[in-house]
């Protein structure tokens, strides 16, 4: 399948309930969270709290993405907030498949994410646990950057290998995706479009997410399958 995930980290701050609406009126299929700790990552963003607070705000499925130290203290405090997609970042766990089993265990979809320079074949021992995967194709801290080309390589590599396997894993891209290479990413082996500044940044986020949308029904129906 073929989700689109506008990510708050590039809405205006004081206005988050309202950016969750525009996700809501667009038809987005998840609200994308980056969590941000200063510390594996320079930038500090959001925190449980928030997540809790807007789980009362929305019924789209909250996406949210750990970029932590230690995810394994972090992991309990955002199941019980509400997420329903929950990753943290390979390079930052010292017990992946415990974490993953933690995540597992509460009901929730589990992920592990990787930046853009950390092989996806670092996955191979756990791939059969995770229910997505997040490749970074920016250097994560910061929202608005632009798409590192080479990053496009490694999304075919982790699709082949997903599908080498047999298995219903799905890919999720954060960061650069764009409503004029969102077709391109899903080609590639894109499932979930983590799009930031293209939605929040635009005239009209509402239409942007329409048109996001749009495509991503084109593949749902060329290429989809139900899970």
């Amino acid at each position: 399948m073929y989700y689109i995930a506008p990510s708050i980290l590039s809405a205006d701050f004081s206005r988050l309930a309202e950016a969750v609406a525009l996700a809501e009126k667009g038809q987005a299929d998840m609200v994308h969270i980056d969590v941000m700790d200063g510390h594996f990552v320079p930038n500090i963003t959001f925190g449980h709290q928030l997540v809790a607070a807007l789980r009362e705000k929305t019924r789209l499925p909250l996406n949210v993405h750990l970029m932590v130290d230690n995810p394994a203290k972090m992991i309990p405090l955002f199941l019980e907030a509400g997420a329903d997609w929950l990753s943290f970042h390979l390079e930052a766990s010292r017990h992946a498949h415990k974490d993953l089993a933690t995540i597992k265990e509460a009901g929730r979809k589990a992920g592990l994410a990787l930046n853009p320079a950390t092989p996806a074949e670092l996955l191979s021992e756990v791939l059969e646990d995770l229910d997505f995967v997040v490749i970074m194709t920016v250097n994560p801290g910061w929202g608005g950057q632009k798409f590192i080309p080479a990053t496009g390589k490694k999304i075919q590599r982790l699709s082949r290998l997903i599908a080498d396997r047999g298995l219903p894993t799905l890919i999720a891209v954060d960061g650069g995706v764009k409503l004029d290479n969102l077709a391109s990413l899903f080609e590639l082996g894109m499932n979930i479009a983590i799009c930031g500044s293209s939605v929040y940044g635009a005239g009209d986020p509402v239409e942007t997410i329409k048109k996001m949308k749009a495509v991503a029904a084109e593949f749902n129906q060329k290429y989809g399958r139900k899970k």
